[in-house]
């Protein structure tokens, strides 16, 4: 009956699980991510950014800042990378069995587009809903 139902709606069904996949993703981020580290590391990045652009005429100075603002940068990789390797295989399944689903509607030849589309806009949402960084 679902399958029946997306390849009768293919578009919205594919915007409806871009939604539920991008709230998945958020709710990882939201329940494992260390955000007031990573709010932290991304205030001193824009901090730095605008001491660099004061510092145009002593490159010395400009590239120890620099140095320090790629350690931020890397700081708040590092705490993305535990909810994203939770999330990967979730989600690899899942494209897999959207591929299979979408192969045989209207939208097989572009369903991966309406679902980045998708998957973007939903994705800003849930990030400012979830106060997410």
């Amino acid at each position: 009956m679902v399958l029946e139902i997306i390849q009768f709606y293919p578009k919205t069904s594919i915007i409806i699980l871009a939604g539920l996949v991008s709230l998945f993703i958020t709710l990882v981020n939201y329940f494992i991510l260390d955000k007031e580290k990573v709010r932290a590391s991304k205030k001193k990045q824009k901090e730095i950014r605008k001491q660099i652009k004061d510092l145009k005429d002593n490159p010395v100075k400009m590239m120890e800042l620099q140095k320090e603002q790629m350690a931020h940068a890397m700081e708040s990789m590092k705490h993305s990378f535990k909810p994203m390797f939770i999330t990967l295989i979730p989600i690899l399944v899942v494209f897999w069995w959207i591929k299979g689903v979408f192969i045989e509607t209207t939208i097989a030849e572009n369903w991966i587009w309406y679902y980045i589309g998708s998957a973007i806009i939903f994705s800003i949402l849930f990030r400012k809903v979830f106060k997410l960084p």
